[in-house]
């Protein structure tokens, strides 16, 4: 049976995850976390940063993870098939309909309806992940590491996997200050 939830989960991502790995994010926290509890916030926060580190389609590594984790070896094969199969025969099915219909205006409302929707849920997401932030360190932490963060990526160009490896790391020695008093005094 829980194979069967691991299919079903990612399925869907698969098949809702119109517009790539970012419009995707939401939709795995929410099959992941909410609905099955596979994992909690703060983990799906690590596992969505090592996937923004690493290189690749982050649903697709990001299912693969969560899979094995779950379901070992057989799940994360079973949740990568999952991610990629709706979008191979959608890719099929959605190319060969827009090629013929691509001048009609429905075709290109769809098209431009999508961005500002992805858009919206990243917003949510990052939101939620921002409140959780302020939680565990307060608001002037989390305003100044989220500035910090656009000022590196925006301003200064600073390779995102550079950021989330540096946000990672002050987020685990924040996290625990005095297991390190402890280790230093002993």
């Amino acid at each position: 049976m829980k194979q069967l939830h691991i299919f079903l989960a990612f399925f869907r991502v698969g098949m809702l995850g119109f517009g790539g790995g970012p419009s995707s994010i939401p939709l795995v926290h929410k099959e992941v976390v909410e609905k099955y509890k596979w994992m909690n916030d703060d983990e799906f926060s690590d596992v969505l940063a090592l996937g923004n580190a690493l290189p690749g389609p982050i649903a697709t590594k990001m299912a693969g993870y969560i899979g094995f984790r779950v379901g070992g070896f057989l799940g994360m094969m079973n949740a990568v098939l999952a991610t990629i199969i709706p979008t191979i025969i959608l890719m099929v099915l959605l190319l060969t309909v827009l090629n013929t219909y691509k001048d009609k205006n429905w075709v290109q409302g769809m098209a431009s309806a999508v961005v500002p929707v992805v858009g919206v849920m990243l917003g949510v997401l990052t939101w939620d992940f921002v409140k959780k932030s302020q939680k565990n360190m307060g608001w002037k932490v989390t305003i100044v590491l989220l500035a910090g963060s656009i000022l590196l990526l925006s301003v200064l160009g600073v390779h995102p996997a550079i950021v989330i490896g540096a946000l990672l790391g002050f987020a685990l020695l924040a996290r625990n200050p005095s297991k390190e008093k402890q280790v230093k005094a002993s």
